[in-house]
């Protein structure tokens, strides 16, 4: 879908619900960024791969997904051989598969488990924010 910006702006500028609705998705992206650094802070890697995996999922609306050791790596800021490793735990309790750069997500409820209270909190404030489940986000505004 496109719109075109000037035509946007007119709306944003005219107050409205365009302008509301934007404006709190706007604060659930802030809100997910500042829960996410402080997430890459202070929690273990499992805890910190399980709540992303869960995100991509939720954007992908998918449980399978390709995704490279590499890349997960990169996106939370570790070396490759923790998510090897971290990854290896997560797939010996049954939550997800891996094999060469392809993931699946087994036991969403264990992994939900796993991850960390940030997770949950991104969650309620997107729900909180735009009365809606991060999955249906990603159709709404993507």
């Amino acid at each position: 879908m496109q719109m075109n910006a000037d035509v946007l702006k007119a709306e944003f500028n005219a107050g409205g619900a365009i302008q509301t609705l934007l404006l709190h998705y706007v604060q659930a992206v802030y809100s997910e960024l500042a829960q996410t650094a402080a997430c890459n802070r202070l929690h273990t890697l499992e805890e910190r791969l399980a709540r992303w995996l869960l995100t991509v999922s939720e954007r992908l609306e998918s449980e399978d997904f390709p995704l490279t050791q590499e890349f997960i790596a990169q996106m939370l800021g570790v070396r490759r051989s923790g998510v090897t490793v971290a990854a290896s735990t997560l797939s010996r309790a049954g939550m997800i598969s891996y094999h060469r750069g392809h993931i699946n997500i087994l036991n969403r409820e264990d992994l939900e488990a796993t991850s960390c209270e940030c997770y949950r909190v991104i969650q309620n404030e997107f729900a909180r924010l735009l009365g809606m489940k991060p999955s249906k986000r990603a159709k709404k505004f993507f």
